[in-house]
């Protein structure tokens, strides 16, 4: 590892310092008063997860709680259908006239 770089030339010459870490792959340590405090690295992309693995992370951290039972449209559960309610509908609206 090499030496650590002070703060104060990080922050003088750091678009240089990205720009070396960018095409060497190789991190800097910059430090705060002799102390090594951060580390500037490479970027790499996290692999792509699928909504399923996503879900059960967050499960798995106590952030979502799975529904005991499947639901219907929206969230709603279905009702009970009762024939003839647009009929039921059309006598109401046209009684109240």
């Amino acid at each position: 590892m090499a030496e650590p770089i002070p703060l104060y030339d990080a922050k003088a010459h750091f678009s240089a310092l990205v720009k070396q870490v960018r095409e060497t792959g190789v991190p800097i340590v910059v430090s705060v008063h002799g102390q090594p405090a951060v580390e500037i690295r490479p970027y790499t992309a996290p692999a792509p997860r699928t909504i399923e693995e996503r879900l059960n992370e967050m499960e798995a951290r106590g952030e979502l709680t799975r529904a005991k039972r499947k639901m219907g449209t929206a969230g709603w559960s279905k009702g009970q259908r009762r024939p003839g309610g647009l009929k039921r509908f059309l006598e109401e609206r046209w009684s109240d006239e």
